[in-house]
């Protein structure tokens, strides 16, 4: 990885942090919605050793591959497009009719706790799940050996359920019990 690359990397991870989970961290604000003024987060940045020009925001935001951060239609805002924990944030999303199926990839050590709990959001509004088997295999392999769990997302939204998609392209709902979940990797005790 080139350095500008690591720089980049770690600057995405921290507007992740302050976008998502505390804002207040830095002293910034968060509306319901998850905006925040760009002038104030970048001031408020600075003053916290994390110096960020608007250039470099917005490179950030164009060329995250994974599409988290958003400006507002008036270019005055930014915000994080799904993944919040903080209770300040209850984004409205609109609920929708989900594909037949959907993917929820993880790692080997969370596996005992899902088959026992399901997928639940933990700290987070959602249950975050994939429309592709390659995005679900790249989040699980962040966190060690992949498994993917295939959900049967149209017959839990025929059973009530709601769900949600994030405007980069995420599925969101609240938990994901048991008895819609099936393995795809079967090697996962191994």
């Amino acid at each position: 990885m080139k350095p500008n690359e690591k720089v980049i990397r770690q600057r995405s991870k921290f507007l992740s942090l302050v976008l998502r989970h505390q804002p207040a961290s830095i002293g910034i604000q968060l509306d319901r919605e998850g905006w925040t003024d760009i002038q104030i987060l970048l001031s408020q940045m600075s003053k916290h050793r994390q110096k960020m020009s608007f250039g470099e925001l917005l490179d950030i935001v164009e060329n995250n591959d994974k599409k988290r951060f958003q400006f507002s239609a008036d270019g005055q805002k930014i915000r994080a497009v799904q993944g919040h924990s903080s209770a300040q944030v209850q984004r409205d999303y609109n609920p929708i009719t989900p594909s037949d199926v959907l993917y929820h990839g993880t790692a080997t050590r969370f596996v005992e706790c899902i088959l026992q709990q399901g997928l639940i959001a933990g700290t987070r509004h959602h249950v975050h799940l994939s429309a592709d088997l390659v995005t679900a295999r790249k989040v699980g392999q962040r966190h060690g050996k992949v498994v993917i769990f295939q959900v049967d997302s149209i017959q839990m939204h025929q059973d009530g359920f709601k769900f949600y998609q994030a405007e980069n392209g995420v599925w969101l709902t609240e938990h994901v019990p048991v008895s819609y979940l099936k393995i795809l990797d079967n090697d996962w005790s191994k």
